[in-house]
C-alpha cells in the first residue's frame, strides 16, 4: 500500500459536541457504510453508549475516500460537492482516512492519549451553540504534546443557536490561526464534511514508517477487545515492520508470547486481511483467554527479533474505590466469573475478594473515576443480569501511625476502604489525593459559584476571562470533595452551562476523620466513610437521619448512631412494633391483663438481647446515595 495515500486521524472533543454524528456522515459521505444500514451513532456499539450519547469504547475504522467524488452516491450524505483547491487532491488513486473514534470523558484520559500516539492528526471539534470548553483544552493539551496536527472544527451550525462565526474566533485565537482557515460542519445534515475530509488529506501528513532490520516488526496497543472464541483482539498501530497470520508475537510489557491467529481492519466491523504493514490500523487476533496479559499502551513485537517498547507505557492506576456485592450470595460465583470477563476487555480496573458481616462475600474493585464505577455497574446489572449492592465510593489515603513505646517508628500504610480506615488518636499524619481542576463557566454564574468552591475547600488560582462573556477558572481540590456531589452541584448552580475538567495531583495533608454508622450498636461497614473533620458532626446527622427514614421497623427499638472522634455525635432511635396482647380480653380482673403486659415485658427485653436487625438491600442502596436525594 502507498503511504503517502493513508491518513491516520481521530476526533477529539468536549462531552456531547457532535463527534459520533458527525463519524456518521463521515461513513456515508466514503460510502464506507450502505445507507440501508446506517444507523445513529453505528460506532458505539454499545446499547449503554447510544443511550447516554457518549462514547465509552473508542471505535477505529477505516475509510476510502477519491476526493474527486468518484463514489457512490447513494451513499455520499446530503450531496456536498467536493471543494479540491490542492494539487496534492489530483491523484487518481483513492485515499485511506484511518479514524479512532475516541472517549470524551477524563475519566479515560489515557486510553486517548495512546489513540492519539497512534495517529498524524486530529478534528478538534467545538459546538457552535457552546464553544470552547473545559474537556477541550485538556484534550487539544494531549493533542499537542504528541506532536499533532490539529484541524480546527465548527459543529452544529444548522442549530438556531449555532454561533459558528464567534465560536470560530474563539477557536482560531486558541489555536492561533486564521479564521478562515477553521471549519464549520454540521453532523446532522452534513453541511461542510467534503470540505473537511479533503482538508484532512491536505493538512495532516502521512505516516512516517520506522526502520525494521532482520524481518521485525513493531506495534503499539491503544484498544482491545475478548471474543469467546478467539480471546483477546488487540487494536494496533502498526509502527513498523509487517505482521501475518502463524507470526509468533510477544506483549513487550507482561513479556507473554503468543501465535498472530489472524490480523484484519475495521471497515467498521472486523474484516480479515494478510498482513498489516507500518502505518495501517487493524486488529491482531491473539487467542488469548486470561486477563492481565493485554494493556492500553503495550508494545507488540516479533518474539524472534524484538525491538524496544514504544515510551510512554505506564499501568492505569484506579482512583477511586467501592465494594460491590451480589443481592443475593447464590450469585456470587456468577459476579466473579462476569467481573473476569470484563477485565478481559478493560484492565483499567481492578477487583480483589472480600468479606463483609452485613453484606457476605463481594468485591473491593478499583475505578478511574466516578463515570467508570458507573459503566461499570451498569455492565454488570445489563449483559450479566445481576442484582447488585453497591458500597459508598472511596478515594486512597496514605496513613501515617504514631510511634508506639519507647524508640519506636513510625509505620505508613495505604487504606482503599473507609472501614479499614484507622482510629483517630492512632495516627500522626494522614494524606489525600488532590486534583488540579479546570472550570469555564459564564461571568454572570461566579458570584453563585464562589460559596460551592469553599464548600467544598477549593483552593482558587489564576482567572482570566475566556471570550464571550466566559471565564476560565484554575483551582486545586481534594479528590474527595470532588466526589461529595460536586459534578451536580456545580451544573446547578451554573443552569448546567459551566464545563468541567481535572487531572489527579500530588498528596496532601487531609484533616479527616473515619465516621461509623451503627446499628444497635453494632458499625454497619456499607455505611463507613471518610469525612472532613469540620463536616463530621453535619454529616453524621444527615446519614443518621436518613436511615432513620428508610429503615424498616423491627419487633425491638433499635439505636441509629454515628461514630467519630471515639464518640458517639449524632443518635436516634427507632421504635419497634408494638402489640396489644390485652386486646381479645373484655371485663374481669386488671390483674390478667397486668400479667401478660409483664409477660410481654420480659418477651420484648429477652428478643432486645438476642434480636439480630435485618437490613434490606434497598436501604444500602438508598444510602449508597447522595444524603439529599
Amino acid at each position: 500500500m502507498n503511504l503517502s495515500n493513508i491518513r491516520n486521524f481521530s476526533i477529539i472533543a468536549h462531552i456531547d459536541h457532535g463527534k459520533s454524528t458527525l463519524a456518521d456522515r463521515m461513513l456515508e459521505v466514503t460510502g464506507t457504510i450502505e445507507a440501508r444500514k446506517m444507523r445513529d451513532q453505528v460506532l458505539d456499539n454499545m446499547e449503554l453508549e447510544r443511550e447516554r450519547g457518549i462514547t465509552i469504547k473508542m471505535q477505529p475504522v477505516r475509510m476510502i475516500y477519491n476526493p474527486n467524488g468518484t463514489i457512490d452516491q447513494a451513499n455520499s450524505g446530503p450531496g456536498q460537492k467536493s471543494n479540491v483547491k490542492s494539487q496534492k487532491l489530483s491523484n487518481s488513486e483513492p485515499f485511506v482516512l484511518n479514524l479512532i473514534d475516541t472517549p470524551g470523558h477524563i475519566d479515560f484520559s489515557y486510553e486517548v492519549s495512546r489513540a492519539l500516539h497512534a495517529v498524524e492528526g486530529s478534528i478538534l471539534l467545538v459546538d457552535s451553540t457552546q464553544g470552547v470548553q473545559a474537556q477541550t483544552l485538556t484534550t487539544l493539551s494531549m493533542a499537542r504534546e504528541n506532536g499533532l496536527t490539529i484541524i480546527p472544527v465548527v459543529s452544529k451550525i444548522d442549530s438556531p443557536l449555532a454561533r459558528p462565526d464567534d465560536v470560530a474566533l474563539e477557536l482560531a485565537e486558541l489555536l492561533d490561526v486564521d479564521p478562515d482557515t477553521v471549519i464549520r460542519v454540521s453532523g446532522r445534515t452534513g453541511e461542510g464534511v467534503r470540505e473537511l475530509l479533503d482538508a484532512v488529506i491536505e493538512r495532516i501528513p502521512p505516516p512516517t514508517p520506522e526502520d525494521a532490520p532482520n524481518g521485525s516488526m513493531r506495534a503499539l496497543v491503544f484498544d482491545f477487545k475478548y471474543s469467546e472464541h478467539r480471546g483477546v483482539i488487540v487494536y494496533v498501530r502498526m509502527m513498523a515492520g509487517s505482521v501475518a497470520r502463524n507470526t509468533p508475537l510477544l506483549f513487550s510489557a507482561s513479556k507473554e508470547s503468543f501465535i498472530c491467529i489472524e490480523t484484519g481492519i475495521f471497515k467498521p466491523a472486523e474484516m480479515p486481511t494478510d498482513s498489516l504493514s507500518a502505518g495501517e490500523i487493524g486488529y491482531i487476533v491473539t487467542g488469548i483467554k486470561r486477563p492481565g496479559i493485554a494493556s492500553v499502551g503495550d508494545t507488540i513485537t516479533t518474539a524472534k527479533n524484538p525491538l524496544p517498547a514504544l515510551p510512554g507505557y505506564m499501568i492505569p492506576r484506579p482512583v477511586v474505590w467501592a465494594s460491590i456485592y451480589p443481592e443475593s450470595q447464590d450469585d456470587f460465583p456468577e459476579l466473579k466469573l462476569a467481573l473476569g470477563k470484563l477485565k478481559l476487555s478493560d484492565a483499567s480496573f481492578s477487583f480483589e475478594e472480600e468479606t463483609s458481616g452485613a453484606l457476605g462475600r463481594g468485591f473491593r474493585c478499583g475505578f478511574l473515576g466516578m463515570l467508570h464505577l458507573e459503566i461499570i455497574t451498569e455492565r454488570l446489572r445489563r449483559e450479566f443480569s445481576l442484582d447488585l449492592v453497591v458500597t459508598m465510593p472511596s478515594i486512597t489515603y496514605r496513613v501515617v501511625y504514631r510511634a508506639s513505646g519507647k524508640g519506636g517508628e513510625r509505620r505508613e500504610e495505604t487504606i482503599y476502604s473507609p472501614h479499614l480506615f484507622p482510629d483517630d488518636g492512632l495516627l500522626e499524619e494522614i494524606y489525600e489525593p488532590w486534583a488540579s481542576v479546570i472550570l469555564i463557566l459564564p461571568n454572570s454564574y461566579m458570584t453563585a459559584l464562589m460559596p460551592l468552591l469553599f464548600e467544598h475547600e477549593a483552593e482558587i488560582g489564576e482567572t482570566k476571562s475566556f471570550g464571550d462573556n466566559r471565564s476560565e477558572i484554575m483551582l486545586e481540590m481534594p479528590l474527595r470533595e470532588m466526589m461529595r456531589n460536586f459534578f451536580d452541584e456545580l451544573k446547578s448552580v451554573s443552569s448546567g452551562f459551566a464545563s468541567i475538567s481535572y487531572e489527579i495531583g500530588e498528596y496532601r495533608k487531609a484533616d479527616v476523620v473515619r465516621l461509623d454508622i451503627l446499628v444497635a450498636e453494632e458499625p454497619v461497614a456499607a455505611f463507613t466513610r471518610v469525612v472532613s473533620r469540620r463536616r463530621a458532626e453535619e454529616e453524621a446527622e444527615a446519614a443518621v437521619e436518613k436511615l432513620y427514614e428508610i429503615l424498616p421497623r423491627q419487633q425491638v427499638q433499635i439505636k441509629l448512631q454515628a461514630k467519630a472522634f471515639g464518640r458517639i455525635i449524632s443518635s436516634k432511635t427507632l421504635s419497634g412494633f408494638r402489640k396489644d396482647v390485652t386486646q381479645h380480653m373484655y371485663g374481669g380482673d386488671i390483674t390478667r391483663k397486668m400479667k401478660l403486659r409483664e409477660k410481654q415485658k420480659k418477651g420484648k427485653k429477652k428478643m432486645q438481647a438476642r434480636a439480630n436487625v435485618n437490613i434490606p438491600h434497598e436501604v444500602f442502596l438508598k444510602m449508597m446515595k447522595n444524603s439529599k436525594d
